[in-house]
Formats: C-alpha cells, structure tokens, sequence
C-alpha cells in the first residue's frame, strides 16, 4: 500500500479509537516494552503524544523510564526539518508547538551520538520495519544523524501492514516495534 494511502487509512482508524481503548492500548503497549532488550542504555529519547491525533500516550513508559532511573531525552522540531534533543529536567517546561506537539520550551540539548535508544511516532509499519509518518521527515533526519549501534522503536495501536510499496532511500527502518498484542523484531541480532 502507498504511504498516502496509509496515513489516511490509520488516521481514519485512530480518529475512532476511545478514550479507555487508548489508554488500555498504551499500558499494554509500555508493559510489552519491557519485553525487549533495551534497557541497558543510558538516554532514550521519547516524543510526546499529539492528544488530537489519538497517539500512544508515552506516559506510561516515562515512569518505567524514570523508575529506572534513565536519562530521558524529547524533541523540539526546528527548522529545516531538524529535531533537537532536549534533556527532561523537573525544571522543564512544556508547551504545545504550532502542530499541537507538546515540546520542551528550552532545556539541555543532548547531542545525537550520546542517544541510546529512541521511541519513534508512526501511524503505520510494515513487516520489514518500515514505517509511515506524517510526512515531514523529521524522525528521518534525526535517525539518520545517530549512530548505527541506536536502536529505533516503534510505537503502535495497530498491526503491522505487510508492505509499504512506495519506501524510498531516505526512510530509516525500525529495530522493533510494540503494539498492544505483538512485539515485532526486525533487527538481525
């Protein structure tokens, strides 16, 4: 299936999901998490959800973050489709940007090489780990500025597609992603 035709598919289906649905999708989702092999960093970086647009609500995984005492890093979108990485203080201040995403207003930045593990937005993925966006390419260019060793992980209400049919050189697949009933690994580790 066709990127375009996939944002539309998913946002149609995340506009129907209910308050309750979301919420027990991402405790399901943030327990599952717990599952995999990524716990050994130090900083992970992790969006915070777009309540219009019906996104796992990440909270749950930033306590399992804090409980294990990690180093939470969340994006701030700049220009030129860039991302900076903001360090999450108590002292950090949020407020939502322009497209309602709800950033850091200015903090620590943590540059890319130092960024462990990264929680990744999606409205699909298919079964080779590739995923759709919103389009803008942000992640895209964050993920191709970290190491090679970062491990990317998708976050989901939905399964997996099995293909996306128009992915092009400048998508980053995923290592994993996590859905409420499966974890999918596509890392060759």
């Amino acid at each position: 299936m066709l990127k375009k035709d996939l944002r539309l598919k998913y946002s149609e289906l995340r506009k129907n999901i209910t308050p309750q649905a979301l919420t027990h999708f991402s405790l399901t989702v943030a327990n599952n998490l717990l599952k995999l092999p990524i716990w050994e960093g130090s900083y992970y970086h992790i969006y915070l959800p777009i309540s219009s647009k019906n996104e796992i609500d990440t909270s749950f995984i930033l306590s399992i973050l804090q409980g294990k005492d990690k180093n939470i890093v969340l994006p701030k979108m700049a220009e030129k489709r860039a991302l900076k990485h903001i360090l999450l203080t108590d002292n950090t201040k949020l407020a939502s940007n322009s497209w309602g995403v709800p950033e850091p207003i200015e903090g620590i930045e943590i540059p890319t090489n130092k960024i462990d593990i990264v929680f990744v937005p999606l409205l699909a993925f298919d079964l080779n780990g590739n995923r759709v966006g919103y389009g803008k390419g942000f992640y895209d260019t964050f993920l191709k500025q970290c190491r090679n060793e970062i491990i990317k992980v998708g976050l989901s209400a939905f399964h997996a597609e099995n293909t996306i049919s128009d992915i092009n050189k400048d998508d980053v697949p995923l290592d994993y992603c996590v859905t409420p009933e499966q974890v999918y690994s596509f890392s060759e580790t």
